[in-house]
């Protein structure tokens, strides 16, 4: 025989729920995301040289859009790549 189930506490469910991340643009009140900070921008690029997603990064919406354009303007000048093979290590 199988010990009966235990009944579910409060507490196990706040355990189970992960913290909400804050937008780092936010927190730092940075009125404009501008594309030649390269070393910021990169942190928001994956291993493939892709965009991260929100809910990855934790950015709001409004800075993820921002962030997006600063990030292809990045890339347009040449600052960034658009590839995995440019990469740097």
């Amino acid at each position: 025989m199988a010990p009966p189930a235990r009944p579910k506490k409060r507490d196990d469910f706040y355990r189970d729920r992960r913290r909400r991340k804050v937008c780092a643009f936010c927190a730092d009140k940075t009125a404009l995301i501008d594309y030649k900070e390269v070393n910021r921008l990169r942190r928001y690029l994956s291993e493939r040289a892709k965009i991260e997603p929100r809910r990855k990064t934790g950015t709001c919406a409004g800075h993820q859009r921002e962030l997006s354009v600063a990030l292809k303007r990045a890339r347009h000048v040449a600052l960034l790549p658009y590839a995995p093979q440019h990469l740097r290590p």
